[in-house]
């Protein structure tokens, strides 16, 4: 399992070294759950990306009002600023 690209490791009847080695950990012997996981973690990545861009929009946003001169950096710094809180409120 320590060679493969991605290990998976079933709480209930999996050693404490598969545990510890295995990417994605079942606490339940219930293999039905591995497509919902699968799902759940691409809506994940796609909340990462869509806030990652959102990032990048921002800060492009005010390095382009910073070199025109409508903008300086304690605008810039409280911008990311409200745009990590923003990120952060969106996923909680």
């Amino acid at each position: 399992m320590a060679r493969a690209d991605i290990g998976i490791a079933m709480g209930g009847a999996g050693t404490d070294t598969a545990l510890e080695t295995a990417d994605i950990v079942l606490m339940s012997d219930d293999l039905s759950k591995l497509p919902f996981t699968v799902r759940l973690s691409c809506e994940a990545l796609a909340i990462i990306k869509q806030n990652l861009w959102f990032s990048l929009l921002v800060k492009a946003v005010f390095l382009v009002l910073t070199v025109i001169g409508l903008s300086n950096i304690w605008m810039a710094v409280f911008a990311d600023t409200g745009a990590a809180m923003i990120v952060q409120t969106a996923c909680v």
